[in-house]
């Protein structure tokens, strides 16, 4: 990235659900099942205060020992999606990279003490490009993709995002995309629609508290009512971006934006700023 200048918008910041594998782009049963989802994703770009100089997408399906940055000018695609159609492995999102804004988001995390390096081969997967691709379908806008930390621990992916915010001022979107329920067993499962109505309603209300009790309470999550129906324990990774967003937020309001029963389970959206 280069240097911003001064009157470069605030972006706000937002955790997304980014459906199953390739979902919008393939027929299904029935066939309106991610229609609002779609509606949602596609409405963000129109709700921005101004095109953003970049994107930092915290993607559920990039595990690693440490935070690790995609750092490569154009990154690959990865089809990290197993028995879906054909043609869904052959979708394309030629964002580019931005090697410049990987080395200042390994820098900003390092500088709190974060364990963070750049990865210069590491390609975008599907939960990045299946949702930028509804987003933003020119893929005229560069792209870096943080990964989690592999032990998922919430404080720390908190404490990441409140390193990342100044990004913010910079014009950088910060995106989280995972999902608010991700329980394989519970989709279409009408014996998790009440738990998982429970934990969401639980979840939008600790998105939505203030600045210092919104952390307090994502710090806790797993004592939610349902936590682990929801997310099993040790399989996390879906809602752990929503951690990054809530840290990058500051003391930005956050609010459930989207809210919908996919599959017999409630899935939401969150903005902050």
């Amino acid at each position: 990235m280069t240097t911003p200048a001064t009157n470069v918008a605030t972006q706000p910041v937002y955790f997304i659900p980014h459906g199953a594998g390739p979902c919008f782009f393939m027929d299904w049963n029935p066939s309106d099942t991610w229609e609002a989802m779609v509606t949602f994703l596609k409405a963000i770009e129109h709700e921005l205060p101004e095109r953003p100089k970049a994107i930092l997408l915290i993607s559920a399906h990039w595990l690693a020992p440490e935070f690790s940055v995609t750092a490569g000018p154009a990154p690959e695609l990865i089809y990290d999606y197993y028995g879906f159609p054909e043609h869904t492995y052959e979708l394309k999102y030629p964002a580019p990279g931005d090697p410049e804004l990987a080395k200042q988001v390994t820098g900003l995390l390092q500088k709190a003490g974060l364990a963070a390096r750049e990865d210069p081969v590491r390609g975008f997967d599907h939960g990045m490009f299946i949702p930028l691709k509804v987003m933003f379908p020119k893929a005229d806008i560069p792209v870096v993709q943080l990964s989690l930390a592999m032990d998922l621990g919430p404080k720390i992916h908190l404490a990441a995002g409140k390193a990342l915010a100044s990004l913010r001022d910079e014009g950088v979107l910060i995106v989280g995309s995972g999902m608010s329920f991700h329980n394989m067993r519970g989709y279409g499962d009408a014996r998790y629609t009440a738990p998982s109505a429970r934990f969401d309603s639980w979840l939008t209300e600790a998105v939505e508290n203030s600045g210092d009790e919104r952390v307090r309470r994502l710090e806790n999550w797993s004592g939610a009512p349902h936590a682990h129906d929801c997310h099993p324990r040790g399989h996390e990774e879906h809602l752990i971006p929503l951690m990054v967003t809530a840290g990058a937020a500051g003391d930005n309001a956050g609010k459930r934006v989207y809210t919908q029963q996919v599959m017999k389970t409630q899935l939401s959206g969150f903005r902050f700023g």
